[in-house]
């Protein structure tokens, strides 16, 4: 049972913003990726973000937090630390997490585990509303050859992982605790040991996905990866769940691979979500980082508001609304769900009155 609608969407529990959106509003995003490093301590073959660089840029901690500060007040409603880096690269982020919540967004990291420390995780559990590890294999030697990173990385997230789950007993805290993998030719056998890996150290949940190829990165070795057979091997997989651990694989995202086009005529999600990248670049998406059309500002310069309200973003919309073909984006966007949601609004079948 996908609890967290891990393969879907929640925008329908935010009706108001998806109103004022109908009605032509400027609204506040209610969602926001931040890149806090740009940096990653692992090369991943699969990674889609790989030709942004590497790069040992972070955001500055004083201005970060003056900017979450106005975005809480704007109607910001969530931040995920994730991005183009390892979020536990930046010196000072588990004080950019205890701000973020105190300032009152829900806070949520993405990270590959092995940097998340037990002092980070003591002190960013009781705040954070779940936590999820990309570990994309079930043994050390396949995650060393996924992740291209030693093979003793894969022992050390699991470690990480499992006395985060022990600290939240101990804090009492409701952090939700989670890993993900994506479903590739090689991690495929070890999958299962990997579910039973995470549901025997006390995780909530792992979440098996496939993979999307963004249109900028230096990899396509998965390219043409098929999931026309995963029926069968999802169904294994989830034999393992139990009443407290959830095996999710997103069938739905992998049926899309083999869609011959999307069911709505334009993206209509930029508005309500927006991502930063870790040398403060506000983008449109996340999918068009470097392409300066989808940015909208940088918060190094200009405050957070008079970005999203600025000039810039206003011809960046008009232009995307007017001129841009979605049909060529990225296989199962993250905001894919979304915009089916938000296209059948606009555009309802017969009979929806009959409720």
């Amino acid at each position: 049972m996908d609890k967290f609608k891990i393969d879907s969407h929640k925008l329908n529990y935010h009706p108001a913003r998806v109103a004022a959106w109908a009605d032509g509003e400027c609204i506040a995003p209610i969602y926001m990726e931040i890149s806090p490093s740009g940096a990653c301590n692992h090369r991943c073959t699969f990674c889609g973000l790989d030709f942004m660089g590497y790069g040992p840029h972070r955001l500055d901690t004083a201005m970060l937090k003056d900017r979450l500060a106005e975005m809480s007040a704007m109607g910001l409603k969530s931040v995920m630390y994730a991005g183009e880096g390892e979020p536990f690269l930046h010196p000072d982020m588990v004080d950019i997490v205890l701000h973020t919540k105190a300032v009152g967004i829900d806070v949520a990291l993405t990270t590959n585990g092995t940097l998340m420390t037990e002092d980070a995780a003591r002190s960013v559990l009781p705040v954070t509303s779940w936590i999820k590890v990309s570990c994309n294999a079930g043994d050390a030697e396949t995650y060393a050859a996924v992740h291209r990173t030693k093979a003793a990385h894969f022992d050390l997230a699991v470690k990480n992982m499992a006395r985060a789950v022990e600290l939240r007993r101990e804090l009492g805290s409701a952090c939700t605790l989670g890993v993900q993998s994506l479903l590739l030719p090689e991690n495929r056998a070890s999958l299962p040991t990997l579910a039973r890996t995470a549901r025997d150290i006390g995780l909530d949940y792992l979440v098996v996905k496939p993979y999307s190829q963004h249109p900028s990165s230096v990899t396509d070795r998965y390219k043409d990866v098929s999931y026309q057979d995963a029926e069968q091997f999802a169904e294994e997989l989830r034999a393992l769940s139990t009443d407290s651990f959830n095996v999710v694989v997103r069938q739905s995202a992998m049926r899309k691979w083999d869609e011959k086009s999307r069911p709505y005529g334009k993206c209509q999600a930029l508005p309500f979500w927006s991502y930063v990248d870790s040398r403060g670049g506000v983008w449109g998406c996340s999918v068009f980082l470097g392409e300066e059309r989808f940015l909208y500002g940088n918060i190094n310069e200009t405050g957070f508001a008079d970005i999203w309200s600025g000039e810039t973003r206003r011809k960046s919309l008009a232009w995307f609304d007017a001129e841009f073909d979605c049909s060529g984006c990225r296989v199962n966007c993250r905001m894919d769900e979304i915009n089916r949601y938000l296209w059948e609004l606009k555009h309802p079948g017969p009979h929806v009155n009959f409720i």
